[in-house]
């Protein structure tokens, strides 16, 4: 009988520990997770580190890190090549300021490479083309020709021609080759 009491004592305590390793493992798991939970902040934290220091070296010689980096030709943006109409005579007539300025313009015009209907249909309206300048230049002021309004009067010149003068082809582009408006 004392090996029965012995081995029911001890079956007892078998079961307690199991049953408070249980608790145990529970109340474990809580330091663990916390544990990891740190260790992933401090990873971070290490990383971000790393990375503001690095860039900071980087900048230190005034570059920004795309300016050191090369860039492949291969990934540049090429712009479209044209022809160029460059027949057109050089337009002379004055500003509609109350005292007027003399305006000279020499303008090429910018067509798809190998569009020959562009070409030709440039060719045929040429007078009207000339015109057209003619006129355009004779409305504007001195401080609408002046170098920094270049863009405008170009994009103004292009779209006019586009939607007033031509009908079967577009031009893509429209340069100064020379420009002189002189006050009197």
């Amino acid at each position: 009988m004392a090996d029965e009491s012995n081995a029911d004592d001890l079956g007892d305590d078998i079961g307690a520990e199991v049953s408070t390793g249980k608790k145990s493992g529970i109340k474990g798991a809580f330091p663990q997770l916390l544990k990891f939970i740190l260790i992933g902040v401090a990873a971070v934290i290490f990383i971000v580190t790393i990375v503001v220091v690095t860039t900071a070296i980087l900048n230190k010689g005034g570059k920004t890190p795309s300016q050191s980096i090369p860039i492949s030709e291969e990934y540049t943006v090429k712009r479209e090549s044209y022809d160029w109409y460059t027949s057109l005579d050089q337009i002379r007539t004055s500003t509609s300021d109350p005292v007027p300025a003399s305006v000279s313009v020499t303008i090429a015009l910018g067509y798809k490479k190998e569009d020959k209907a562009a070409s030709t249909e440039i060719t045929e309206r040429r007078i009207e083309i000339i015109d057209f300048l003619r006129r355009f230049f004779s409305e504007q002021t001195v401080e609408d020709l002046r170098p920094q309004n270049e863009e405008v009067l170009r994009q103004q010149i292009r779209d006019q021609i586009n939607d007033d003068i031509l009908s079967n082809s577009r031009i893509r582009d429209v340069r100064f080759t020379g420009k002189d408006v002189v006050q009197q």
